[in-house]
Order: structure tokens, then C-alpha cells, then sequence
């Protein structure tokens, strides 16, 4: 593995610590914790409670590290919003779990599954590299067709000049040039959509149903995580690179805690409209997958269940606006 160059330092109480470099380990006890329940399910159920549960407790820990990094380095209000409800869904679902509550046992396999598409891509450079590289092609393509076409470098530095916030020497990174100094943009691992995909993958192959309609959501909802995360790209690129949205800039860097003016676009594209939007989709894309993969409502009544506190069956729900549209237009054919 490549070492990280700059890391994620982030100070609270007098106390300097890296929130990744904490939770790798974390993650790593996490994903083999619901991994070994997931195999013990099949021959001692109680095992497989009492694992499962020490899994979710040690999740509610990782969240509990990351939220400095979301918060405070990333600055993100969606993703420092879910870390922070992360920890309590967390230890809710290891009480809940302990409590007797065995649809549980199909999230923690779904969330343990995710991490194996996941947790490779995180860990080993070769992976992350080619990933990484690949979207960065694809969105430089998709940047020509619609007239942009900003230099695409490597390394840490260009012409001399030190590439702010880059952590590895890959072909990543859309330079543009500016009046005040050059404008970079550079394509991570997050930026691959790789992690929605293993979210929905880890759910669609969680859940009990045939492989024939499983695999078939599975292409489906890729497919188009992966396009839409290539649109993304192209508007965060756009709207950064050329300095299209430069809007209440004062206000903007006094919310964020921003030194560059040149920043606001940046923010403004991707930490508010791409992430409240990414998180729009992502609900139409689980509500379409519910209608074509009916047997995954398990995981989506639990993490409302979660959430709310109320019980919720929708795959009766959906049974029945189904059978009303089949009588309705049996009743149009008459």
C-alpha cells in the first residue's frame, strides 16, 4: 500500500488524532464480526446474536471516531448529519438484536456483505488506484463532450505547485487554470460511487429471493449509480474548475470555515446540492427496488423501524397498490 500523505489531523480538547487511522482497525473488527455471525446463523443461532451485537456496538464506535472527520475536515453537513445518527441506530440495533428482534440478522448480513464490495477498495492501493483512474477517465471524457477540457495530471505536485487535499500520486486530478492560480479538482475513491453500490449490493444480496432477480437489480441499480455518479462528477467539475457558482461568498465562508474565496463553488456543488441530491436519488432508487425486488422491504421496514420507532409493512403496501392497479385497469378494459 501507498502511504498516506496527508492525513485527516484533526484537534479536540488538546488532543490531535487521525479519525481514519483509528477506524481502520475498527473497520476491520466490524466486517469480521458481521461476517462471522452471518456463517454462524447456519449452525448456532446464539452465537451468532451475541457476535452479530458486539459487530453493532464496535459499528456505533467507528461512527463515534469518524464524526470529527466529516464534521470538522470534510465538512459536510449530510455525511457529518448521518455519522452522528450512525452511533445511536447502531448501539439501537445491537439492543434490538439482543432483544430477539432476528430480521436484524438480514441487515447485519447486508452491511457485512457491503463491506467485502467495499472495504478491498479502501485497503489495497491497486484496487483504489484502478477505480480511481478509470472514473477519472470517464469523467474527462464526459467533460470534453460538453466543452471542458481541463488538464488531467498525476503526483503530488504540477509545474511546482503542491495539489491541495491530494493524498496519492494517481492520474486524478483536473487542473484548470485561473487568474489567481491554478483550480484543482481531484476524483477520489468517494467519487467512484462505489460506496452506494455497495450499499445496494449488500442488501440485494442479503435478502432471500431468486439469483435470476437479484442479479438483475444488482446490474440495474449499478448501472445506474455508477452513470449518475459520472454526472456528478462533471457538475462538481463545472461548476468549480470554471467558477460557476460564486454565490452569497461571505456568508458561504463564514459557514464553512473557507480561507479561499475560490472555494464557495466547490462547496456549494458538492457538499450541499450533489449530496442532498445523491441522497434524493438514492431514496427514488430504493423505492424502484422495492417494487422490482419486493423480498428487500425486510431491510427497508427495519431501518424505518429504526429511525421512527413505528412498524411498517410495505410489502403488504405494495401488494396492495398493485392489486388496485390491476383493477383498475381491468375495470378500464370492460
Amino acid at each position: 500500500m501507498t502511504a498516506t500523505v496527508l492525513q485527516s489531523t484533526v484537534e479536540l480538547g488538546g488532543l490531535s488524532f487521525d479519525p481514519l487511522v483509528l477506524s481502520e482497525p475498527l473497520m476491520w473488527l466490524v466486517l469480521a464480526a458481521f461476517i462471522g455471525s452471518s456463517v454462524l446463523a447456519y449452525s448456532n443461532e446464539t452465537w451468532a446474536r451475541r457476535v452479530a451485537v458486539a459487530g453493532w456496538g464496535l459499528f456505533a464506535l467507528f461512527w463515534l471516531v469518524l464524526i470529527p472527520h466529516f464534521v470538522f475536515t470534510q465538512k459536510s453537513l449530510v455525511e457529518g448529519l448521518g455519522s452522528v445518527a450512525a452511533v445511536p441506530l447502531s448501539a439501537y440495533t445491537a439492543y434490538l438484536l439482543w432483544n430477539g428482534r432476528d430480521s436484524l440478522f438480514v441487515l447485519t448480513r447486508a452491511v457485512g456483505l457491503m463491506g467485502i464490495i467495499y472495504v478491498p477498495a479502501v485497503t489495497v492501493d491497486p484496487i483504489r488506484q484502478w477505480l480511481v483512474e478509470l472514473v477519472t477517465d470517464q469523467t474527462a471524457f464526459l467533460l470534453g463532450l460538453v466543452g471542458v477540457d481541463p488538464l488531467v495530471v498525476d503526483g503530488l505536485t504540477h509545474d511546482g505547485i503542491r495539489i491541495a487535499t491530494k493524498k496519492y500520486p494517481y492520474e486524478s486530478t483536473f487542473w484548470f487554470e485561473h487568474e489567481e492560480g491554478p483550480i484543482t479538482y481531484n476524483i477520489l475513491l468517494a467519487c467512484t460511487g462505489l460506496g452506494s453500490i455497495a450499499i445496494f449490493a449488500g442488501g440485494i444480496l442479503a435478502v432471500k429471493a431468486p439469483w435470476g432477480r437479484k442479479l438483475k437489480a444488482l446490474v440495474v441499480t449499478s448501472a445506474v449509480i455508477y452513470v449518475l455518479n459520472l454526472v456528478r462528477n462533471v457538475f462538481i467539475a463545472v461548476s468549480f474548475g470554471l467558477q460557476q457558482m460564486q454565490w452569497f461568498v461571505d456568508p458561504m465562508m463564514t459557514l464553512f470555515g473557507l480561507t479561499d474565496p475560490r472555494m464557495v463553488s466547490y462547496y456549494i456543488a458538492d457538499r450541499i446540492l450533489a449530496q442532498v441530491g445523491s441522497v434524493v436519488v438514492l431514496v427514488g432508487i430504493t423505492w424502484l427496488l422495492v417494487r422490482e425486488l419486493p423480498e428487500i422491504t425486510v431491510l427497508v421496514e427495519d431501518l424505518l423501524f429504526l429511525v421512527t420507532g413505528t412498524e411498517y409493512d410495505l410489502a403488504g403496501a405494495f401488494d396492495r397498490a398493485g392489486d388496485a392497479g390491476e383493477q383498475a385497469a381491468a375495470a378500464s378494459d370492460d
